[in-house]
């Protein structure tokens, strides 16, 4: 069956840019700690540069990732059942996908992703490997209200959210949408979700900052991307990557930091930088196996199994949509 069409769930402006992304950089520029919200490192180039570094030996999630989908696939099947739709958030180039496809013979496939143009070649790509599955791809902001194929409605549901990229969230935004996604696939419905765990800081700090480079160009792809598309005049050769773990908060940060005091425009606004400030543009949070499954049960999600690999520590989780009650 292939591709049946492309659902499109992006505002855009007349000048064809993302209105939220617009709103999101003056926004964010106009704090005391300047911070980009991490959704908008994935243009056409961006999420090119993320699959380069997802390829790289020392980002070990996805291959950490990968390795539990194939030597879980029978007990993922069993747990999960068939002939449910799989709605994945942040689909990407859907490059685990075909694993999770090939062990649960679902009913449809409908990825999700902000990068249009990605979005649609992955979707081509699959399609070709999976003619008997209808695939609705659907360009949106996971993190929003997103609105599903009507086709799939009546079908059982498997949200699958792999990368850990629940771990760019802070805690209240990753409770707020695992929340939306609970109630966007509904009752009976199941959430597979790649979790990263806590572990050596100098793994952890190596896999974001990589020596060749690869993860300071996507982060630094960000400043092009608004000089691009918001018509900025950033010198962008005076910024450099920066990724440091915060113990406080369980996390790596990114940060784009100037080297110098500088000032640049965006859409004509004006903006200044003092030398050693930053722009906070990614949090990576990480989670021990309790702090996970809490933050599930928050959200709406009860997990009902776990399939961890120890080195470097990552898991698989399965949950399912909690039941309502008025009591504890």
């Amino acid at each position: 069956m292939g591709v049946v069409r492309n659902l499109r769930q992006v505002s855009a402006d007349d000048a064809g840019v993302d209105i939220a992304f617009r709103a999101d950089v003056h926004a964010g520029l106009a704090q005391r700690q300047k911070a980009i919200p991490a959704r908008w490192f994935y243009d056409a180039t961006g999420s090119a540069l993320f699959e380069d570094i997802t390829a790289l030996p020392e980002y070990y999630p996805t291959r950490s990732e990968t390795d539990l989908l194939t030597r879980h696939a029978a007990d993922i099947a069993a747990a999960t059942g068939p002939d449910r739709a799989v709605v994945e958030l942040g689909s990407g180039s859907s490059t685990k996908t075909p694993l999770l496809l090939d062990a649960i013979a679902p009913a449809a496939y409908v990825p999700v992703d902000i990068s249009g143009d990605f979005l649609r070649d992955s979707a081509l790509a699959l399609a070709a490997r999976f003619p008997a599955v209808p695939i609705y791809p659907v360009e949106a902001d996971f993190t929003q209200r997103v609105e599903l194929p009507r086709e799939i409605c009546p079908l059982p549901k498997l949200g699958f959210f792999p990368g850990s990229t629940i771990g760019n969230m802070v805690a209240r935004t990753a409770i707020d949408l695992l929340r939306g996604w609970r109630a966007t696939l509904g009752d009976g419905s199941l959430m597979l979700i790649g979790i990263d765990r806590i572990k050596d800081i100098g793994i952890l700090e190596t896999a974001y900052d990589d020596p060749a480079g690869v993860t300071a160009a996507f982060n630094l792809n960000l400043l092009e991307r608004i000089n691009r598309e918001l018509g900025g005049d950033i010198a962008v050769e005076n910024f450099s990557h920066r990724a440091v773990w915060d113990d406080v908060h369980a996390r790596i940060e990114m940060h784009l930091v100037a080297a110098c005091d500088m000032d640049f425009t965006i859409d004509g606004r004006a903006y200044h930088m003092a030398k050693g400030e930053t722009i906070h543009s990614e949090n990576s949070h990480k989670y021990g196996a309790r702090d996970a499954n809490l933050l599930l049960r928050a959200g709406g999600w009860t997990p009902v199994a776990t399939w961890d690999d120890a080195s470097p520590a990552f898991a698989l989780i399965l949950a399912e949509a909690t039941e309502f009650r008025s009591a504890p």
